[in-house]
């Protein structure tokens, strides 16, 4: 992919910026719904027998907005692959509200934004963990099928007078959750047999997802309880974002896949962080093996999945800087770092652990409503409520607490969808390939060799920004708004070895290696 832009723009990066940009900024004040659009009719199993379901979404514009080659974002909600309070939640439609105030975010900066409702059903209080491990995996083909539908409903919407204003190359998927799940098996999945693992053959030594039932993976071809959607249009898509998700199996990743932006909560016991056991909040159940985040974005980085983030590439910003303190290095990883909470006081009763803290609702509804099974053991609505059970993962959940995690997860998102999709605002991130290489003798690094920091100086030059580099390119670490002579840069427990460390100026940059020992 080939960027020009001029030395200007690249000085916007590091003096900041005053105008209004379109898909950083909000630039919108109203937002416009469509409401209930149908998208595909394939087979549900909710109900218990499979029946052909029609699928909805809504689609969400800038009001007033005369673009009409937009980038397109499908969002996808959680729940478990199961409604709201069945799956033991709030949560669960493409209407959540919090769900919705992230699509406005994202619409007020100039996106066309599409919430997605998926097929839902499975079999989460089984006994059997045959059972449960196998309708879930059919739940989560469904959604990922569902997922490639709906790309090509937009598609073919364009060739049909494209009412929606969108691009057809430059489409992402947005996953909330159990979306988050949808969103990277999606982005993975190339073939029915990457379902065919030993972890997806129950005991019996039956397939979980029989291609003969189910379809390939795309919901291309006819099957037993697969009705094709639009077919003769590319289900591709651009990026992936995963908030709280995870991914069935690393091995699913391929070099050619879509870059892949994570949000995640390590101690999230609905999520893993690395690979372990999913847990189902319904009931408390082990599930399946799954990958999350951190492996995710380990394993992308390791493929070059995510090098679109880093080629020449620097973000000045807190959320970057957030980031990059605890994601190991891994481009595209943000890690929400959340306290255990004591609710009890009793030092032998498990810590409360967060799932998402970016989420918020009614405190006052759902205090007033209450599982079934509370009022049929006779216990008090003000001992047991839907917000209560809602504080057992996000104690101090509320809308101040959400909006805050959500402005992060938005200005995070902004800089890498402009880069990965190649957007006009990209000019605003990307360094410029004919800004002028300055010589190294330009700067003066000492110690060199270092153990935990490097002072970086340039005598008689005003040094804009500083950053470490390594040799695999992944941006490690970087210090924005220096605006002087000389500044020290920290190793943050860099492995030892040699990286590059790149002074910007307003003439050019300046590069030398640095070895931390």
């Amino acid at each position: 992919m080939k960027r020009i832009f001029t030395l200007t723009f690249f000085s916007f990066i590091v003096l900041g910026l005053n105008a209004q940009t379109r898909y950083v900024d909000e630039i919108f004040t109203d937002v416009d719904v469509q409401s209930d659009v149908l998208y595909a009719n394939n087979v549900g199993v909710l109900t218990g027998a499979a029946v052909p379901i029609d699928l909805f979404l809504d689609v969400y514009t800038p009001a007033g907005d005369t673009e009409t080659d937009r980038p397109l974002i499908k969002v996808f909600h959680t729940g478990n692959f199961l409604p709201p309070l069945v799956n033991g939640q709030i949560n669960g439609l493409r209407t959540d509200p919090y769900v919705v105030d992230m699509i406005e975010r994202l619409v007020r900066r100039g996106y066309v934004v599409a919430s997605v409702s998926y097929r839902l059903g499975w079999n989460p209080i089984s006994p059997d963990q045959d059972v449960r491990t196998e309708t879930l995996i059919q739940a989560a083909y469904r959604g990922v099928q569902d997922s490639h539908a709906a790309t090509r409903f937009f598609r073919k919407s364009i060739d049909e007078g494209n009412p929606y204003g969108i691009s057809g190359d430059e489409i992402v998927n947005w996953g909330v959750g159990t979306g988050g799940y949808l969103t990277l098996g999606a982005a993975t999945i190339d073939e029915h047999s990457d379902v065919v693992l030993p972890k997806f053959i129950n005991s019996s030594q039956q397939i979980m997802v029989p291609e003969s039932l189910f379809g390939d993976p795309f919901g291309i071809n006819p099957a037993g309880i697969n009705i094709p959607n639009h077919v003769g249009y590319s289900s591709d898509i651009n990026l992936t974002v995963n908030m709280g998700g995870a991914l069935g199996d690393t091995t699913w990743l391929d070099a050619d896949d879509t870059p892949i932006i994570s949000f995640a909560v390590p101690t999230d016991p609905f999520a893993p962080y690395e690979t372990a056991f999913l847990i189902v909040p319904t009931t408390g159940d082990l599930v399946v093996e799954v990958s999350g985040s951190y492996d995710v974005q380990r394993k992308a980085t390791e493929l070059g999945i995510n090098s679109v983030f880093t080629d020449g590439t620097l973000y000045n910003d807190a959320w970057t800087t957030s980031a990059n303190n605890n994601n190991d290095g891994y481009e595209g990883l943000f890690p929400f770092l959340r306290p255990s909470w004591d609710l009890d006081g009793d030092p032998n009763t498990p810590a409360a652990e967060e799932s998402s803290p970016w989420d918020w609702w009614d405190a006052a509804f759902w205090s007033m409503s209450q599982p079934q099974q509370c009022a049929d053991l006779m216990i008090p609505l003000s001992a047991c409520n839907w917000d209560l059970l809602s504080r057992a993962n996000n104690p101090d959940g509320s809308f101040d607490k959400g909006t805050t995690y959500m402005d992060s997860i938005i200005n995070y998102f902004a800089p890498r969808a402009c880069v990965t999709l190649d957007l006009p605002c990209a000019s605003l991130f990307v360094e410029n390939s004919t800004v002028e290489v300055l010589d190294a003798s330009v700067l003066t690094l000492a110690p060199n060799p270092a153990s935990t920091s490097v002072k970086v100086s340039a005598e008689g030059k005003i040094i804009n920004s500083i950053a470490i580099f390594g040799m695999d390119g992944r941006l490690y670490n970087q210090i924005t708004n220096v605006n002087a002579e000389s500044a020290i840069i920290q190793r943050n427990n860099l492995p030892t070895g040699i990286y590059f460390v790149k002074a910007y100026f307003d003439e050019g940059i300046a590069t030398q290696k640095v070895t931390f020992e």
